[in-house]
């Protein structure tokens, strides 16, 4: 684990009572808070007007008369009677507001996405008079999950306050428009704009294809010009609200609202025939437009954008008439591909490199459950040496605590940052029936995101429950499979994707280089792959008899060339090949014959320990990697404090796996939008850059490509 034995014992039993708060946390709402420099526990039950027996009593680690350790997470209870939140303000109370009374309430569970803005719209009353009537609004943001009294008022009768909503129509957002020119087209301002929607967050103007924006509605009849077709549609058998969303791409609720009889009936029934709007054509597949788009920045100027596009302004003027009228923040350009070079591009958009870490909201609290199996009740805590050797013996456990130490540590990197996070942890214990169990039980509509569980038959459990409450699921490690969940996030960049990447790399690279292929039996359809990206490579076949395979050395050195580089690519899953043709390849590898192997996959045989490093080190030997097989001495720095020890590879995944969930819920709430506006991110070992798949959820398409290079593994840039 790479953790030293005598703090072992404290590790576990730190996981331990993490536990015990999360069972606990179920009666009663909480929230986090990072304890800063000079900050005492009496200071702190100050603040949040709770006594410091509450504070002992949902932080177990505390010790009276201990100092606090700055960056501590304490867990603060804030729903009882006497207990506030800091700053709260003093709500007016319902039965003083001074005028008509509501002959009843309903209430409302806070979907992804809404706002007290769409909610007031929905129930056409004025947002103050719901403040009313849910204090809490006072004084913390709206949360996907909270559940909302909406007062009822007589038939006919109007509560007092105007929303307006008579007067706008919803427009559904294209790809690649902005605030600028949806403003623009419908003659309004974009300050006008962001009046009808306050929704819009205000430190981006990115807007999503699909989302929802009000306008006017004389102007949206006007400008649109075109008449909805729907059709009938039969709902197959385990279809979600979610996934039917998702194919027609509009809201649950604009379904919800088109078939009332889904309310009526408590939710989607197999069967159901519903009225849904005709079906917007398949976006074309990334990458196959000759043009890509940008959107003009505050400040940029026409000089700046034809140097960083490297075209003229008469060529960036024929592309974009609108520019005669001068050069606008919003403004959506169009641009040839092959002129964005190496700047990110998704979804056909341009993104500009910025600073996650300065682009975060602070007033988002990200709340993340946490499914892992830590088999607590197969160790024994009073036993160092058997513990010692469970965790040896046992890959999950092995797993599972080392992403949690690494979870723990972003928490602190997090907190440092002035973030708030919720988080609940289970020890699922390899059960997929306890999971089962425990989902049962627990409200999943409130968290943010869901890490693990690890086996494929609990994530797709867990991820399958939290698809219709659109709650993401992150699996952590490979799964191996696919599965048709749209709000799954495979994190592990898969093995086809490794290989494009590092084919793409090679291409990028190769000049006159002759192209050599070596591949056993199995591998032969990778094989296939190679030879049609690279038309003059050539097969050398492996003699694969019933007790041995061989590689005839003569006929192999016949087929290389002294005149150009050899590159070879060897692709096998078999140690003995692997390290009998490296083995090969360096005795072949001379000033006059130059030799270097690549494979598409560095899989466990090519790790083998015999294998030689200094036979793959001679040969440039280069793979597509997950990891970076490093990490930064910053995090290591935090791990040793933390841990007194060294981080091994699931501890440094661990956390760069949490810094970039919870980095991405800081900048937004909703996990789904900032995998959709956000490029490649990178951390200390580990890059993630989410991309949605056709027919399941968003899978990570980044990796490295790593060399071995004077005895060391170092990354190649890509060109």
């Amino acid at each position: 684990m790479g953790i030293g034995m005598k703090h072992f014992g404290k590790y576990i039993l730190l996981g331990f009572l993490v536990l015990l708060v999360a069972c606990r946390a179920g009666a009663q709402q909480f929230r986090s808070h990072p304890v800063k420099e000079g900050e005492t526990l009496e200071s702190i039950a100050r603040r949040y007007q709770v006594s410091t027996e509450a504070l002992y009593r949902y932080n177990k680690e505390l010790k009276p008369g201990s100092p606090l350790r700055v960056n501590t997470i304490l867990v603060i209870p804030v729903s009882g009677p006497a207990e506030a939140r800091p700053g709260q303000q003093n709500a007016p109370r319902p039965d003083t507001v001074g005028q008509e009374k509501p002959i009843g309430f309903q209430t409302h569970r806070v979907r992804r996405k809404e706002t007290l803005f769409s909610i007031s719209r929905r129930y056409d009353l004025p947002q103050d008079l719901i403040k009313r009537y849910n204090p809490q609004l006072y004084s913390a943001t709206l949360q996907k999950g909270m559940v909302l009294r909406i007062p009822m008022y007589p038939s006919g009768r109007e509560p007092s306050g105007e929303t307006g909503a008579e007067a706008l129509e919803t427009y559904v957002v294209q790809p690649r428009e902005t605030r600028w020119s949806i403003a623009h087209r419908y003659g309004i301002t974009v300050d006008s704009l962001l009046q009808l929607n306050p929704e819009l967050p205000e430190n981006t103007s990115y807007l999503a294809a699909g989302q929802e924006l009000k306008v006017p509605r004389s102007a949206a009849s006007e400008v649109s010009g075109e008449t909805q077709i729907y059709v009938s549609y039969t709902v197959p058998p385990k279809k979600t609200l979610f996934s039917l969303s998702q194919e027609y791409g509009i809201t649950r609720e604009e379904i919800i609202r088109l078939n009332p009889e889904i309310m009526e009936r408590g939710n989607l029934q197999e069967g159901m025939v519903l009225r849904l709007p005709e079906k917007k054509p398949e976006p074309a597949d990334p990458g196959d437009s000759e043009f890509v788009y940008y959107e003009v920045l505050p400040k940029q100027t026409e000089f700046s954008l034809t140097r960083k596009f490297e075209l003229s302004y008469r060529e960036l003027l024929a592309l974009n008439p609108d520019l005669v009228g001068g050069l606008k923040a919003g403004m959506v350009l169009k641009v040839p591909r092959a002129n964005a070079g190496e700047l990110q591009v998704k979804n056909d958009l341009v993104l500009e490199s910025f600073n996650l870490k300065d682009s975060i909201d602070r007033r988002n609290i990200p709340k993340i459950l946490v499914l892992l199996p830590f088999r607590l009740d197969r160790l024994d805590l009073e036993d160092p040496e058997s513990t010692r050797k469970r965790i040896d013996q046992n890959n999950a456990l092995k797993y599972s605590l080392g992403l949690y130490s690494g979870l723990l540590v972003a928490l602190d990197s997090i907190a440092d940052l002035g973030v708030s996070v919720q988080v609940k942890t289970f020890d699922t214990q390899l059960n997929t029936q306890r999971v089962r169990s425990f989902l049962q039980q627990e409200d999943l509509g409130s968290y943010s995101a869901i890490i693990g569980p690890l086996s494929p038959e609990a994530i797709r459990e867990v991820a399958t429950q939290a698809a219709t409450l659109q709650v993401p699921v992150i699996a952590p490690l490979p799964l191996g499979e696919d599965m048709p969940l749209e709000n799954l996030f495979y994190s592990f960049t898969p093995e086809d994707r490794l290989r494009e990447h590092m084919l793409a790399f090679v291409k990028g690279q190769v000049t006159d280089q002759k192209i050599l292929v070596i591949s056993d039996r199995k591998n032969r359809g990778v094989q296939d792959r190679i030879m049609e990206a690279f038309p003059t490579a050539e097969a050398v076949v492996l003699r694969e008899e019933e007790k041995n395979i061989s590689l005839d050395m003569n006929a192999f050195r016949s087929r290389l060339s002294q005149e150009a580089e050899n590159w070879v690519f060897v692709e096998t899953d078999d140690f003995k090949i692997a390290s009998s043709v490296s083995s090969i390849l360096n005795s072949s590898n001379s000033d006059s014959t130059r030799i270097r192997m690549f494979t598409t996959n560095r899989n466990k045989a090519f790790e083998n320990e015999v294998i030689s490093v200094p036979h793959l080190s001679n040969l440039n030997f280069t793979f597509p990697s997950v990891t970076l097989e490093s990490t930064t001495p910053g995090f290591m720095r935090q791990y040793a404090n933390r841990f007194k020890g060294e981080p091994d590879r699931y501890a440094i995944r661990g956390f760069d796996l949490g810094m970039d969930l919870l980095l991405r819920l800081a900048y937004r709430p909703d996990l789904f939008e900032a995998a959709d506006q956000l490029g490649e991110l990178a951390y200390s070992g580990n890059k993630f850059n989410y991309w949605k798949g056709w027919q399941s959820g968003y899978y990570n398409i980044a990796s490295y490509i790593l060399k071995y290079e004077d005895l060391q593994l170092k990354e190649i840039k890509d060109p």
